[in-house]
């Protein structure tokens, strides 16, 4: 009996320290699939949707923040999918209520929203009449950025020769290395 009782306990406390390495955005879960394109028609007015894309403009109103988003498709998680080549969705606008500082919600960010589909709102994009489908966003979460990292390729040789490593071994041998240090 004593076993069984430590055997789950185990298991209760390995499932919760696991648990703890879980990363849960507050835009995860399952929605319907209806990109901004779609919405444009009008039939999924007060749908609820999880949309994201790139940041064009946050205008900051009264009692609100409206932002415009060049919608791209999303990663299970909800993030952009920003990968070069990558078609965009169409564009969006999104309100919430509250302040959100331009110059942290600025250009090029990536962003995600869930909420309900309003309606459409058109407005020129140069001399372009677009058809913005507009969402009212319960959530907003803005991305981190990701650092930058130089692509680097690593190669597999495979040798022969005379070596020495300090303490261990010390004559000819061969083996797999990682790339010249």
């Amino acid at each position: 009996m004593l076993k069984n009782t430590h055997s789950a306990l185990l298991v209760l406390m390995s499932a919760a320290l696991l648990s703890g390495c879980a990363t849960i955005t507050p835009v995860s879960g399952h929605f319907p699939n209806i990109s901004p394109q779609q919405a444009q028609s009008g039939v999924y007015k007060g749908k609820t949707v999880r949309w994201g894309g790139k940041l064009i403009e946050t205008q900051p109103k009264t009692d609100d923040t409206c932002f415009t988003v060049l919608g791209e498709p999303l990663h299970q998680d909800g993030r952009p999918r920003s990968e070069r080549g990558e078609a965009h969705i169409g564009r969006f606008l999104a309100c919430a209520a509250g302040f959100y500082d331009p110059m942290l919600y600025r250009e090029g960010r990536e962003i995600t929203f869930v909420g309900r589909v309003e309606g459409i709102t058109h407005r020129k994009i140069g001399q372009f009449n677009y058809a913005y489908p507009k969402l009212a966003a319960s959530t907003v979460y803005l991305w981190p950025i990701e650092p930058q990292r130089p692509h680097v390729q690593e190669q597999v040789y495979m040798s022969t020769g005379f070596g020495y490593y300090p303490g261990w071994w010390y004559g000819p041998g061969w083996g797999f290395g990682l790339g010249w240090w």
